[in-house]
């Protein structure tokens, strides 16, 4: 398993009873947690923000800004208990800052279901010719726009763009688009803008084969992340190699999760299966 370790500005403090208590920043909020069973090791009874009943109960400000090293995240209460951020791909915007080290020639980089753009703005602090940002909701990509201008970004060539994945990655194809770097995190469920149904068992394998159509004759690398219990990365792993296999590069899957303070063993976060062109590159 690879752990997000390098954070400063936040922890996961503790997990149990289906919840776990994190930090973010001065903040101290309580949201669900499926996979943490067994007891809080924490009694802590007074929150900044907790999410109970499907809905929050805080004392936060409408927003507020998350630094990892020199990446800056602005942070919002959601009705599905998310705030616009998952740290423990933290581990990815480290991998992708590492390519652009390596890498001198600037690099076309693609991040299909973008969110609020973490990962777009890890692409965009590096040598790139353009970052394309794809997500079906609308909400998602004006946080995108807000987390670029926050990073200071505006100067660098990035699209952000409202649209059903395979839809687009489709249209790519036809237009004779390639990529140097893909980035895709799917949701295990999920509707596009104009409702059309995602369910990622049934759906990545023809993702996976039609994105891979898009990258480069040069290309650097692709990041796959998944968070389906029914999908291992040995499965993700697996349905690359059979669409994309380059013959040179490394591949690598594995679990992803967090530290958290108050236990001796990590929070499972889901998983992430990477190619790169550079063997070295961790």
């Amino acid at each position: 398993m690879k752990i997000a370790k390098n954070w400063e500005n936040y922890e996961c403090l503790d997990i149990g009873d289906g919840y776990k208590i994190e930090r973010f920043g001065e903040f101290i909020l309580k949201r669900p947690e499926p996979t943490a069973g067994g007891e809080m090791t924490l009694q802590m009874q007074h929150f900044d923000g907790e999410f109970i009943n499907g809905q929050w109960e805080h004392h936060l400000p409408e927003s507020w800004v998350l630094e990892y090293r020199d990446m800056k995240f602005e942070l919002k209460l959601s009705e599905f208990k998310h705030l616009g951020i998952f740290p423990e791909q933290a581990i990815n915007w480290d991998f992708i800052r590492k390519i652009h080290d390596k890498h001198q020639e600037p690099m076309r980089i693609l991040n299909l279901f973008g969110y609020t753009g973490a990962a777009t703005i890890a692409s965009a602090m590096g040598n790139v010719e353009e970052v394309v940002h794809v997500d079906a909701l609308k909400s998602a990509n004006q946080r995108t726009q807000e987390n670029i201008a926050l990073n200071g970004l505006e100067h660098k060539k990035i699209r952000t763009l409202q649209d059903d994945v395979l839809k687009f990655i489709q249209r790519e194809k036809r237009r004779g688009r390639t990529y140097h770097g893909i980035i895709m995190d799917p949701p295990s469920f999920g509707r596009g803008p104009k409702g059309e149904r995602w369910k990622i068992e049934t759906h990545l394998d023809t993702l996976i084969e039609h994105a891979t159509d898009l990258l480069d004759e040069d290309a650097v690398f692709l990041i796959v992340s998944t968070y389906t219990a029914g999908l291992t990365p040995d499965d993700v792993l697996n349905i690359i190699k059979e669409k994309f296999n380059p013959g040179y590069g490394k591949f690598e899957t594995t679990s992803i999760g967090l530290p958290i303070k108050n236990k001796p063993f990590p929070l499972k976060a889901g998983s992430t299966t990477r190619w790169c062109k550079y063997k070295d590159i961790e």
